[in-house]
């Protein structure tokens, strides 16, 4: 009995990296005071909270890879020394996050970083992208046991959205490698039945 093949599509993805402190360059348009935004570290580990901010932000952009973590997997990787989540809120409702995860050679990764549908295209990207790379060349006053920061990197790919790798480029990321691959599409987690309806 035949199968229908799986179907594929074409992903390009680019390779980022800031090699010193001063590579970073602030957000040039920030949300004015009375808007009510800040950005915070998420201090003490939360499971619950984690996957919410994972699935809010990754449900139209194809983040896939941690659904099937349980509350030990996230647990266990969020309890890690120098794994860090920063929040952008608005009005104290959570708009954002950045992850920041060290490796032992002192290079941080931004593992995950996006804002919730309904803030994207305000200036709270730039932002809070801004003050999570700060926070990464920093790291290890908090974390003294971590490695001094050296090289700080990331990566997306043509299923992010279409504004990413330019936000990267702004605030000082350099392309240092760029590859392409057939994956398999699958679908997105989300939004929720209705969430995406129009309401204006």
């Amino acid at each position: 009995m035949s199968t229908s093949p799986t179907p594929t599509r074409s992903v390009t993805t680019w390779w980022l990296e800031q090699t010193s402190p001063s590579d970073l360059v602030p957000a040039a348009r920030t949300p004015a005071p009375e808007a009510g935004v800040r950005v915070a570290r998420a201090a003490v580990p939360s499971p619950e909270f984690s996957r919410f901010l994972y699935t809010a932000v990754g449900q139209d952009v194809t983040w896939t890879d941690r659904l099937g973590w349980d509350a030990a997997r996230w647990r266990a990787f969020l309890g890690r020394p120098g794994v860090e989540t920063w929040v952008a809120y608005e009005h104290d409702t959570p708009a954002g996050f950045l992850e920041l995860d060290p490796g032992p050679d002192g290079a941080v990764e931004v593992s995950y970083f996006g804002l919730l549908p309904a803030f994207r295209g305000r200036g709270l990207g730039g932002l809070l992208l801004a003050e999570g790379v700060a926070r990464a060349w920093d790291l290890t006053r908090r974390w003294p046991g971590v490695p001094a920061t050296r090289r700080v990197w990331l990566h997306t790919c043509s299923k992010d959205g279409p504004h990413a790798l330019a936000n990267y480029r702004r605030r000082g990321f350099r392309v240092y490698d760029t590859t392409r691959a057939e994956e398999p599409v699958v679908a997105t987690p989300g939004p929720w039945p209705g969430a995406a309806v129009d309401e204006s």
